[in-house]
């Protein structure tokens, strides 16, 4: 640099004009320099900010994807139930098709399926109308359902389907090391009403399938027996064989199907298609039969055999199954030696019933007894294993997408409309399984909780495998994330508690010390989504506020459906029963936590916070009706019309739609009492001494609001939604009707109060006594009139409504019958 300077120097003094020149030289190249400096500065600049830009925007989409990917992404790796199919062999094989008549098949995700169908001859129409195979309301069958079930050894179903009795059974012999051996019977008789029908023939098809995806094969077989019987092998299974035998009566005619099916859910149809009237080949008479091997020559492996029996009743039909690896049998499982073993299992079944519930001791006569014995059943033989992947929809997903395939033993509320599992059904159920089987109730917890996703969130409804699919209509297949279900496995935990939490072993402390990990996350799922804008308080999710058909938006998550809410959801909602069940959630997670030895200090926090009835009164306790109430925006002035007809309009719609007649405002929607506004006495989150508490149990008993002959109705009959219609095709649900899992709610929390110290004790203690009977002998006099437990019962005459067998919580009976709460 200072060498130029001086250079610069010399040169101006010899020529002026050069020196100039130089000059201006010098200045144009220092501007030029600094052009070229500000341009690249400029460019460089802008290659900086567009590559933080890609980037912000990779990792907007990465974190997007990582956001849409969480709603089928796994808790973790690790499961809570570590030990299943053959890893259990006794409970490897059961009647785990609970939407089937009767059927059999193993805990395994590529099971052999096993199963019955049936129809009578002469009642046979086009189309196959008339074959019995999935249970269907339609079929109005007399009756059906187990009479006994022990849930792992054997079962005694009676089907009445007039004029004949079926009675289906099943048990089991462990044994080598594919699960055993299994038998069942079936065996067909004429109504004693119906005498002028003896001699009638049925036909009974006992059929074997295999999934599309399963390895194995299964092929007919006629060694040792004098019917078509199958024999195979799969991966579960190994090899082994079905055996048919004629027990006893006369068999007219059999004939077998040999084919392929294109899915489980089609195997009644396939049969159908198959049957041909042929010329029997006895006595040439022609009957419907089974169309022999339908399979193409290309067709090598069949996944569907079926062996046909015709018999003139009185019949009986034994099918034998089995195992290759049983080793040595000093008897194959029929005739005597099946029915000593079916007796010594009923035998076991009564003692151990008695034990557990003592119901004689109690003063119940036998067909009490037998009815409830049947309730109980009807719950564990309704247990079934799934296997698939539900659907499911979040926020950061344009479409539903699948869930990841897994397996779910769980009890069906009802093996005819809804069998398939149930988040909030399955806590009520577990109340009476864990009193049964505690390692059955823990297995299914177990399969429920490895259901959980990232986020903690559990799909409220589970339609596994096609079977289940095949039932439930589109509408509601599809699971989103930011709906939930009350989360009542946290009181069938405060059962066990109650009643094991001394005697527990250590497998199963193991298994809830597993479990902890993902109730926790479960609490702060429910803690997080679903709390509501007022400290304290929680907002179901998953209500239309844009509707304009439904009377009154329904709120399925809560359980209870159509049930009166505020009339224009927002978010400013609160809801009383979602409150409380966060009260008992904490509450278990306390009492966990301190049995595993954790901290749960925070959980201690909750509990306190929440079951002080001072707050729980501001947010929901109106004192102009002296009621627990939700809050929200909310008119009881709404109404359901027939929109008037549009002049030379075609393809009107005219399905009712609802009008609102008066703008609604913020309020309590105390007008309704029903019940969510006992929800703080049910979940007995009162205090003993509360004068709230008095009040709810002196509008209890009066019959104008929630009072009847056969239990509590669900709304009150002056609530404006009493038994009214919530769209033009949607009859009331929960506006009235009695329930029976809050009705077992009810007499618990009021055996409760009845033995707490208080100034309502007394009057606890005779509502009991009330409530109590009066629920235990109407559903036992409708089950004797019907022939069956159901959904919900008339608050005006006690009949049995909705679907039928429920079997699902309304087995509660056998608890408030055995006063175990």
């Amino acid at each position: 640099m200072v060498r130029q300077r001086k250079n610069q120097t010399a040169s101006s003094k010899t020529t002026g004009k050069q020196s100039d020149k130089n000059s201006s030289s010098s200045n144009c190249s220092n501007f030029t320099n600094r052009s070229n400096n500000t341009f690249k500065g400029y460019i460089n600049f802008w290659k900086e900010f567009l590559l933080c830009v890609v980037i912000i925007v990779a990792v907007s989409f990465s974190y997007i994807g990582y956001l849409e990917t969480r709603v089928n992404t796994p808790y973790d790796n690790k499961r809570i139930t570590i030990k299943s199919g053959l890893d259990v062999p006794e409970k490897f094989w059961g009647t785990y098709r609970p939407g089937t008549y009767f059927g059999l098949k193993t805990r395994d995700k590529e099971s052999l399926v096993t199963g019955l169908m049936w129809y009578f001859p002469r009642r046979l129409k086009p189309g196959g109308d008339g074959i019995r195979h999935w249970c269907e309301q339609s079929d109005n069958l007399d009756r059906y359902g187990w009479l006994q079930h022990d849930g792992i050894n054997f079962g005694i179903q009676e089907i009445i389907d007039s004029p004949f009795i079926l009675t289906s059974s099943f048990a089991k012999i462990n044994g080598g090391s594919h699960g055993g051996d299994w038998s069942a019977r079936i065996n067909v008789e004429i109504l004693p009403t119906y005498s002028a029908f003896q001699g009638e023939e049925v036909s009974l098809i006992w059929y074997v399938a295999l999934d599309e995806t399963t390895k194995g094969h299964i092929w007919s077989s006629n060694s040792e027996t004098t019917f078509t019987g199958i024999k195979g092998e799969t991966e579960g299974l190994g090899e082994f064989s079905i055996k048919l035998s004629n027990h006893s009566g006369l068999v007219d005619s059999e004939s077998f199907l040999i084919t392929r099916t294109p899915g489980l859910h089609l195997l009644r149809e396939v049969t159908i298609s198959s049957l041909r009237l042929v010329q029997y080949r006895k006595d040439s008479k022609k009957r419907v039969m089974l169309a022999g091997n339908l399979l193409k020559d290309e067709e090598k492996n069949p996944n569907f055999v079926a062996t046909q029996i015709t018999g003139i009743v009185p019949f009986t039909l034994d099918v034998v199954f089995e195992s290759g690896s049983f080793g040595i049998r000093e008897r194959t499982l029929s005739g005597n030696t099946y029915t000593n073993l079916l007796n010594k299992y009923q035998m076991t079944f009564e003692e151990k019933f008695e034990e557990i519930f003592n119901l004689r001791k109690k003063g119940f006569n036998t067909k009490s007894i037998k009815f409830a014995q049947a309730a109980l059943s009807n719950l564990i033989g309704g247990i079934g294993y799934f296997y698939g992947a539900s659907k499911v929809q979040s926020s950061y997903t344009s479409e539903p997408v699948n869930y990841w395939n897994a397996p779910l033993f769980t009890a069906v509320p009802s093996r005819s409309f809804f069998p398939r599992g149930f988040l909030w059904d399955e806590g009520f159920h577990g109340l009476l399984i864990s009193k049964w089987d505690i390692h059955l109730e823990l297995d299914i917890i177990g399969h429920w909780m490895d259901l959980m996703n990232a986020e903690g969130w559990i799909p409220r409804e589970q339609i596994l495998g096609v079977e289940a699919l095949a039932k439930v209509p589109n509408e509601f297949v599809v699971q989103k994330n930011t709906n939930a279900n009350p989360p009542t496995f946290f009181i069938t935990l405060q059962f066990i508690l109650d009643n094991y939490e001394n005697e527990l072993d250590s497998g199963q402390l193991a298994m809830i010390r597993r479990l902890y990990p993902r109730l926790q996350a479960w609490f702060s799922w429910f803690n997080s989504t679903q709390k509501g804008s007022l400290p304290g308080s929680y907002r179901w999710r998953g209500r239309d506020g844009s509707t304009k058909k439904e009377l009154n938006p329904k709120t399925l998550t809560s359980g209870l459906d159509d049930y009166p809410r505020a009339s224009h959801p927002t978010d400013e909602e609160r809801h009383i029963d979602l409150y409380c069940w966060m009260a008992v959630a904490a509450s278990t997670m306390n009492r966990l936590g301190t049995l595993l030895g954790y901290d749960t200090s925070r959980y201690e926090a909750t509990e306190l916070y929440l079951k002080n009835n001072a707050l729980m009164d501001s947010l929901h306790w109106s004192s102009y009706t002296n009621t627990y109430a939700d809050y929200g925006l909310h008119t009881d002035s709404v109404t359901l019309r027939r929109p008037d007809i549009v002049p030379r309009s075609p393809n009107q719609n005219r399905e009712m739609v609802r009008v609102v007649l008066k703008n609604p405002e913020y309020r309590f929607i105390d007008t309704t009492f029903g019940y969510v506004s006992l929800f703080p006495f049910l979940l007995k989150i009162l205090e003993p001494t509360s004068p709230n508490l008095g009040l709810i149990l002196e509008k209890i008993r009066k019959p104008e609001l929630l009072w009847t002959n056969y239990g509590l109705r669900s709304l009150s009959i002056n609530s404006p939604l009493y038994m009214k219609r919530n769209t033009e095709h949607d009859p009331p649900y929960w506006r009235g009707q009695i329930w029976i899992n809050i009705n077992y709610l009810a007499v618990r929390a009021l055996h409760y109060y009845s033995n707490r110290d208080g100034p309502y004790q007394k009057d606890a203690a005779k509502l009991y006594k009330e409530l109590r009977v009066n629920v235990i002998q109407n559903l036992i006099r409708q089950y004797e009139k019907s022939g069956y437990l159901w959904e919900q019962y008339n608050d005006e005459t006690g009949q049995g409504s909705g679907c039928r067998p429920f079997t699902g919580w309304t087995a509660l009976v056998l608890s408030i019958m055995s006063e175990q709460y």
